[in-house]
Formats: C-alpha cells, structure tokens, sequence
C-alpha cells in the first residue's frame, strides 16, 4: 500500500473543485483492497485520527478538504470486475470498485449495448463520489438519481468492519430502529431520524429517511461520514437506439417557462401510461399464459402504438444572462433571443420521424424561434450540443480568475408549485442588483443554479447577503439546500434553516453508532460540535 507524505506531492489530494483553501493532511494513503481500507481505518479509530475520503476531487462543497489526519484516496481501487447481461429485458449490471472513473464505466458499458444513467457534469468523477453525493444531473428528469441504479455495496466501516449490503435485504424497522450485522457476530444498533424528506424532485442535503427504508439507502448521499464505499454494483439499462436533441431559443420568458411546463407534463403522463399499460400487459400475459405474441389482444398492441411519443429525458435552462455570456463563444445565438432549453429525446427508427413533428409542434405552440434553434440527431451534432450546455460553466471560471473571486452558487430545489415564485424571486432580486449572474440548468426537476459572479470584495459581501436570501426562501417553501451537490463543509452552516436542533442530533447520533471515534469525514454535514 502506496503512503505519501511529502507536501509537493501529496498538495493536490487536499482540495477539490469547491474554491476553498487546501486542508491538511499529514499523509495520503492508496489503499488497493478492501482489507487495506479496514486496516487504515481500524488503526485511525484506535488512535482518534481523522479519516477524509479522497476521490477524483470533482465535488463542489469542499468534502475532500481535509483539516487533519489522513487522506485515504480511492484511486488505485479502479477495477470493472464484471459486466453482466440480463437477456429477459435486455439490461444489467456492474461490479466496480469505488475508483472507477465514470466515463470510463459508460464507455464501457456502452460498448456492450448497455447504458448507464446518471450523468453529473463532470464525467470524471469516480463511482465511488457519485453514491457519497447521490450524484444526478441532466438525465435525472427521466431515469432519477444514482440511489436508483444502485444493487449493492460492499462497505467498510469506521471500525474496520467490511460489510456487504444488498438491496432488498436488510430495513429499517417501523419506528426507525436499525440492526446492521457485523462479521464478528455482533451488531450495529441505531435509530434513523425522524425528520421527513423534502417535496422536491432532487434531494441531497443531510442523510437520507423513509419509512422502513433499505439500508442501501443510508451509506447513499452520506458524503462519506459512515463508511468508505469500496465496491458498487449498478443497474444498467438496455442502450438507448438513437438520440434527438435541440437548443430551443424563445424570444418571451413566459412562453419559454409554459413550453417547459407542458414538455415535462407531456413527458410525465407518457411515462405513466406506459408504465400502467406494461403492468396491465404482464398481468394479460399471467392471466391467460399467452405464450404466442401474436395472440395478444389487438388493443394492447395499439394501445402500446399510441404511447410512443414525447418523453424528453433532460430539460436544461438558460437564462438571458447565461446566453449573454454564451455569445462570447457562439455568435449564432438570435440577438432577440432571451432564453433557452435544451433537451433531449430518446427515439427509434420507428419513431424518429414522429417525434421531430412532435416537438416541432410543441415549439410553435409556445413561439419558439424554430427556424433559428439548433437541432441534432447524428453523433457529432449532438457533442457539440452538449459541448455548448457544458460551455457555460468554463466562461465562469475564467471570469472568476480574471477578477480574483469565488462564485456564489446556489443548489436548490423547490416543490413543483413553488418553481416558478422562486425563479421570480431570484430573478427580482438580482436584477436591480448591480451583480453578474447567470441562472442556468435542470428545470425539468425545478433545480437551477444561480451563480453569482462578483468583480471585488465589496460585490462578494453583497453575493452572500443576497445567497442568504435565496437560502431563506427556499426554506420557507419546502425546498432543499442542495438537490445535487451535498452538504461537505461548503454548505454545512446552512443546514440549521432546512432541519432543526433536534434533527441535527439526530443524524450525529446516527454517525456516532457507525463511527464511535468520529473519524470519518469530520467537518462534513455538521460541524464536530455536534459528535
């Protein structure tokens, strides 16, 4: 096992893509097994010495910034064990350890005619950071977030306990309580938190409850507090046949923001008759055990021809501001136009045609400038789509080095009912502000990011205040602190507006029966006040 201490070389294991300043660490640990980890960390409880998880260093709250201790960094635990397909529906799944890069993982499986899902902005996360934060993204107004695509994790614990948990297998008990069997033969007994989760369709804030929830769930989102995930296997999908895409540019806000509305309720009735028509359709087939296709009542056979229609799987926005800063680099964006969308369309060959008619209708309907959006269908169409969704945050960071200041970046969500209200709200304040900003990203599940851009110290007093207002609203209403991102030490002071005293106790009383010493990610979700 791999042990660094020099401080050049260890310099870029102690910070991540969150702008705070680099931890400290008095070394950096590459474990290769899961008997490594449980070693490290068996010998760190003994001696009460801080634990920080280092992944690839993507996550934006400053999770892998350490204060002290050690730095247990997952690269060398980057093996795809195993890919196997599943021939009933044409899906599968995958072994890999914590390492794996998710890129790599979707090159991969998308070589074997498989897909999967979850899909953050940066692709070169590992696994292993995308099950810590719940990761989602774009596609996530379609398939959800990782919890859902993972089967199984192997885990090791603050005390150096290796454990395995299947989904399906182990629950929490109808008052909360929960019994998680060790190796050794003895248990872990704990009570979850008796807070409830947000309304909203994106949740990543504090760990995760539900009525007699799998225990999978717990260590998903934890942001590596209760254990260090070595090993995930995910649910794959069958590999979508074709793609369309578009950036739809609208010259009026509020057709823009009424297109969205009746894209996402088209997309979500779709998908429920689907699904109710697949269930009725398995229990037919139980029912009178047809074994010939051909049998099959004609009305299920048109009532399934019926159903092939819009199903966008990412809604992504694009305020004013974004685009204005966008013409930087696209000089093509219509000078009237003062947003956008981009979405996207899973398609057959038997449907491609259909469902370009369809939305282009769907655009009309709203007064979208058509003949001045972007559409792509090939490969190398759509990359340069996704290369223009992508382009905005790279325009930020430039601006930020170009004034010496760090963005104020808000990461909420908000039930259905209050999307609009907030978006209104984030807008009115700004405007008259002074400020840059820009609001950009998943509308689909009302989870835009609003990045503030200030240019000296006096504009990023000011970006907090107003970040402080958001954060208030967003409470007020039922919203999260974070739908995406996580908590890390960034964001943690915030929680108290989101949960109360009570419920904060609750989740550290949580950690300490999975962690005794307190090692693990210390200074992540809560302060160590709270341990």
């Amino acid at each position: 096992m791999l042990t660094k201490t020099n401080p050049d070389e260890i310099q870029s294991y102690l910070s991540d893509s969150s702008y705070l300043p680099p931890g400290r660490a008095d070394r950096v640990v590459f474990p290769e097994t899961a008997e490594e980890v449980a070693e490290i960390l068996r010998t760190a409880s003994r001696n009460q010495t801080p634990v920080t998880i280092s992944g690839a260093g993507t996550g934006t709250v400053g999770g892998r910034v350490p204060t002290a201790g050690i730095a247990l960094a997952t690269d060398k635990l980057n093996r795809i064990r195993s890919i196997v397909h599943n021939k009933e529906d044409g899906g599968g799944s995958a072994v890999v350890e914590a390492g794996v890069r998710l890129a790599d993982l979707q090159k991969f499986v998308d070589s074997e005619q498989l897909f999967y899902p979850p899909d953050p902005t940066e692709r070169s996360c590992f696994l292993g950071g995308t099950v810590a934060t719940n990761a989602s993204g774009a596609r996530t107004f379609k398939y959800g977030p990782t919890r859902k695509y993972v089967q199984r994790l192997k885990i090791v614990l603050a005390t150096g306990d290796i454990i395995g948990l299947r989904r399906g297998e182990l629950r929490a008990g109808r008052s909360g309580e929960i019994k998680i069997p060790l190796p050794s033969g003895r248990a872990i007994e704990a009570r979850m938190p008796a807070y409830q989760m947000p309304h909203t369709r994106k949740h990543a804030a504090g760990y995760y409850v539900a009525p007699e929830m799998d225990l999978v769930d717990l260590f998903i989102g934890s942001e590596g507090t209760l254990g260090v995930v070595v090993e995930i296997e995910v649910a794959l999908l069958p590999k979508p046949e074709a793609l369309l895409s578009g950036v739809v540019f609208f010259s009026e806000e509020d057709d823009l923001l009424a297109f969205v509305l009746a894209a996402r309720s088209r997309s979500l009735t779709n998908r429920e008759l689907r699904g109710s028509a697949a269930k009725l359709g398995a229990l037919m087939n139980k029912a009178l055990e047809v074994t010939d296709r051909q049998a099959r009542p004609q009305s299920m056979a048109t009532e399934r021809e019926t159903l092939t229609n819009l199903d966008a799987r990412g809604l992504e926005y694009f305020d004013n501001e974004s685009l204005n800063f966008l013409r930087q680099k696209y000089e093509t964006i219509p000078a009237e136009a003062v947003g956008a969308v981009f979405f996207e369309q899973e398609t057959t060959a038997a449907t491609d045609e259909s469902l370009m008619n369809e939305w282009l209708v769907l655009l009309e309907q709203h007064n979208a400038l058509a003949d001045k959006s972007w559409f792509a269908t090939g490969e190398a169409d759509q990359a340069g789509l996704r290369e223009f969704r992508h382009a905005l945050p790279v325009l930020m960071n430039e601006w930020f080095a170009r004034h010496d200041q760090r963005k104020v970046s808000t990461d909420m969500s908000v039930p259905d009912a209050e999307f609009s209200g907030m978006l209104r709200f984030y807008q009115e304040t700004l405007r008259p502000s002074g400020l840059r900003y820009t609001i950009f990203g998943h509308i689909g599940d009302n989870h835009v990011h609003v990045n503030i851009l200030p240019r000296n110290d006096d504009e990023a007093v000011q970006a907090r205040e107003i970040y402080l207002q958001f954060l208030k609203r967003a409470a007020a209403v039922g919203g999260t602190l974070s739908a995406e991102h996580g908590i890390g030490k960034l964001k943690r002071d915030y929680l108290r507006l989101f949960y109360s005293e009570e419920n904060l106790r609750e989740m550290a009383a949580l950690k300490r029966a999975l962690d005794p010493a307190g090692i693990l990610g210390r200074g992540n979700i809560f302060s160590e006040k709270l341990l």
